[in-house]
């Protein structure tokens, strides 16, 4: 089977079990659930394929995580997936506290650029492409997110800004927070090692953040006005990423992202594996 669009769900759209909050829209059907794929870095995660505006969509929640299985083999899983079945265009979401001291809790922004302070680096499938990461965030994916959240969202709407990428699962000190001010906005756990294999399969890919939590550092934050969030906004989040499916044609190349793709210098090393 042939599927164009993934979505990797975040923590936005947990609470609602993507899509099937969003059903009422009227377009949206359910083709197969509880998929599980057979990689060669392990068994992926439950997957979903699912059907908006007549465009087949391959889905997983929260970015495969799984409890025994590294964040960096559950990427792997779910980019191979996306690789076997063809997939060209690759939304994510999830939820990120923040550096910039400008940003407030239920801000969206549409990242840019990113940086990367994982330890997830050398996480790839096969390596035999030279991954330029200039524009690593589709420019016109990002402008088809900002219009999607112009449309549903009436709170504030950032389209740029830098995501910094940490390991977690716990949350970063303010020590960390305040090294990282003054190079990024925001701080999450997932755009790597995404933002390399989406490259690597040479599909576009774009991310909406909403703004749960402050920074440590920055001003005391609520865990209860983090679940109201998640729970609250999931349908809204969803509704942003239907939108931005429903507007696309997989066939639009007026980016870039595929020819950022190069073939490695170093083919006769990757040959003789």
């Amino acid at each position: 089977m042939k599927i164009d669009f993934a979505i990797i769900g975040g923590s936005g759209t947990l609470s609602s079990n993507f899509p099937e909050k969003n059903l009422p829209d009227g377009d949206i059907k359910i083709l197969e659930e509880n998929l599980i794929f057979d990689t060669p870095y392990g068994k992926s995660p439950q997957m979903k394929i699912f059907e908006v505006a007549g465009k087949k969509v391959l889905t997983c929640k929260m970015h495969g995580w799984r409890s025994g299985i590294t964040r960096a083999d559950s990427s792997r899983q779910i980019f191979w997936v996306f690789r076997e079945v063809g997939v060209k265009k690759i939304l994510s979401e999830g939820g990120v506290g923040t550096i910039n001291r400008l940003l407030n809790p239920r801000d969206l922004l549409i990242p840019d650029d990113y940086l990367d302070m994982s330890c997830r680096k050398d996480v790839m499938l096969d390596g035999r492409y030279l991954l330029v990461m200039r524009d690593a965030l589709c420019p016109e994916l990002r402008k088809k997110l900002l219009t999607a959240a112009k449309r549903f969202f009436r709170g504030r709407i950032f389209d740029r800004g830098t995501y910094a990428v940490t390991d977690g699962r716990h949350f970063e000190s303010p020590a960390e927070i305040s090294m990282l001010n003054g190079h990024a906005d925001i701080v999450g756990q997932s755009l790597a090692p995404e933002v390399y294999l989406a490259r690597e399969i040479g599909a576009c890919y774009a991310n909406l953040s909403f703004v749960v939590n402050y920074g440590e550092g920055i001003k005391i934050w609520s865990h209860d006005t983090m679940k109201e969030i998640f729970f609250d906004d999931a349908e809204l989040i969803g509704k942003i990423l239907l939108e931005v499916i429903r507007k696309t044609d997989s066939e639009e190349n007026s980016c870039e992202c595929k020819k950022l793709r190069k073939e490695t210098l170093l083919k006769e090393v990757y040959d003789n594996r």
